[in-house]
């Protein structure tokens, strides 16, 4: 696993001791990317459910101002932190151990542009996120986003007040369902 674009190009990414991660394949990583584009340059990123830290790490090295990262395993916290400082964005992020559901109740600080998903699978904890930041729209900044990994075996339907699904991506083992806010979306659309 690699950095695929931006100021990192290249460098090799840790990946974390043992099988508690799913971390995302470098095509689909690499096809997410080209997806969101320049969109990212400047972006406010939340990475729960961290894991090495990859899409993150990803965001910064192609411009974004700022990450977040939360996991509650010791091994991936480590992981994400040895990848950002071998990938020199120490002073654009901010790793917290902790539970990616209690952060979501909690979070006060400013919203964020990208949020990204992508819990162990097979656990439906995929839903409970979604449904937290669903009932927490101050957590996304306008026009902002959130992005699902999952195994497309755990797709199911969602009931939603706030977010709507805008697309979807499968590359393999890997689907990336992309929400926004039904506001936002229906402004693009007039």
């Amino acid at each position: 696993m690699r950095v695929i674009a931006g100021a990192a190009k290249g460098r090799k990414l840790r990946m974390v001791p043992g099988d508690s991660t799913r971390p995302i394949t470098d095509r689909a990583k690499e096809a997410l990317f080209s997806i969101l584009g320049d969109w990212i340059v400047d972006a406010r990123v939340l990475d729960l459910f961290g894991g090495t830290g990859a899409v993150g790490i990803e965001a910064l090295s192609r411009g974004a101002e700022s990450a977040q990262f939360v996991d509650l395993d010791r091994r991936a916290v480590r992981t994400i932190q040895a990848n950002l400082e071998h990938c020199d964005f120490t002073d654009q992020a901010q790793v917290e151990r902790g539970d990616s559901f209690r952060f979501l109740k909690r979070y006060t600080g400013e919203s964020y542009d990208l949020i990204y998903v992508a819990p162990p699978q097979y656990k439906d904890m995929w839903r409970k996120a979604l449904h937290q930041i669903d009932a927490r729209p101050e957590l996304l900044a306008q026009y902002g986003a959130v992005i699902v990994q999952i195994h497309p075996r755990e797709d199911a339907p969602t009931d939603l007040q706030h977010l709507e699904e805008y697309d979807r991506r499968t590359y393999g083992s890997v689907l990336l369902i992309f929400y926004a806010a039904a506001e936002d979306l229906a402004a693009e659309e007039e």
